[in-house]
């Protein structure tokens, strides 16, 4: 039975797995919250939310290559890897996956900080407190088994992207830290600069 994390909480994927831990799916899922319509004008545009995984040496993004999202959807070294853009998050189960080859993993990368932010936010004027039911899991990739679960269960009004958890290694170990942080950042762009 997987795990079901809180905020701040980590765990080893290593040992969670039963060793031997080659690959993580990392799953995302998150629900638009029910909205008034209104009586004229238009309908509310969709909210679309982006996961990307920000490649960490040292604590830090090194280049732009290492930023894996909508428009770079594969790392050059092919151990992290998008699943594709879903722009509305309808539908039950994982909006969005990062393949992570953690056995692959270029000995550099200390880090996979997995992060969602609101496509145009401030522009559609959407922010997280219009999302429920956020989650991020961690999927073995061989068993299919989930290892665990955080559900994101904070206000997150006024906040427009969001650090969901991280992945990293510690004596040759991966774990995971459930972050569940709101920022005011506008694109992964901005998101990123916080890593540089």
């Amino acid at each position: 039975m997987a795990i079901s994390l809180q905020k701040g909480q980590k765990v080893s994927l290593s040992k969670e797995s039963g060793g031997g831990l080659k690959s993580v799916m990392v799953g995302l899922g998150w629900d638009e919250a029910p909205r008034k319509k209104k009586l004229f004008g238009p309908a509310p545009e969709d909210i679309d939310c982006d996961a990307s995984a920000f490649m960490l040496i040292d604590n830090r993004i090194q280049n732009k290559e290492d930023v894996i999202y909508f428009g770079n959807l594969k790392h050059s070294s092919g151990c992290v890897a998008h699943m594709g853009d879903n722009l509305t998050g309808a539908g039950d189960g994982d909006d969005e996956q990062i393949y992570v080859d953690l056995a692959s993993m270029p000995a550099e990368y200390n880090k996979i900080v997995i992060v969602v932010n609101i496509f145009q936010a401030r522009l559609r004027q959407q922010h997280f407190g219009m999302i429920q039911n956020a989650f991020i899991r961690i999927v073995d990739g061989q068993s299919n088994r989930e290892l665990l679960r955080y559900n994101l269960t904070d206000d997150y009004s006024g906040s427009t992207a969001l650090v969901f958890g991280e992945i990293y290694r510690h004596n040759n170990e991966w774990k995971f830290t459930a972050i569940g942080q709101g920022t005011m950042d506008n694109s992964v762009q901005e998101l990123a600069k916080r890593f540089a």
